[in-house]
């Protein structure tokens, strides 16, 4: 893309550990965006490990880490609903990321 002269302000990369490897390899692919291209970032699909990937994501060196989009937070798959379409427990983790990182932005 830089070579064609295509013009960008952030990068945006998804996070599956089946095909994407460990927490550790996308914390080390995100320094390294970072590292190379002086970027902001985001996660912007994801599904596993949610408090983990935000953490990583808000981590990042200078502020450059700006956040994630969970993949399809209403199917079962998420975990963040049960067949009866009703919350888990585990959608309570949502309320810990934006206390944590949003807002204390504010």
């Amino acid at each position: 893309m830089i070579a064609r002269g295509v013009r960008f302000d952030i990068i945006g990369l998804s996070y599956y550990p089946r095909w994407h490897g460990t927490l550790e390899d996308l914390q080390n692919n995100l320094e390294d965006l970072w590292k190379r291209y002086n970027k902001p970032l985001n996660v912007v699909e994801y599904s596993d490990y949610k408090r983990e990937v935000h953490d990583i994501i808000f981590n990042l060196p200078k502020g450059m880490g700006k956040g994630a989009c969970i993949w399809e937070p209403l199917n079962q798959r998420s975990g963040l609903f049960n067949r009866d379409g009703e919350t888990t427990a585990l959608i309570s983790v949502y309320d810990d990321l934006n206390a944590k990182y949003l807002s204390a932005s504010e």
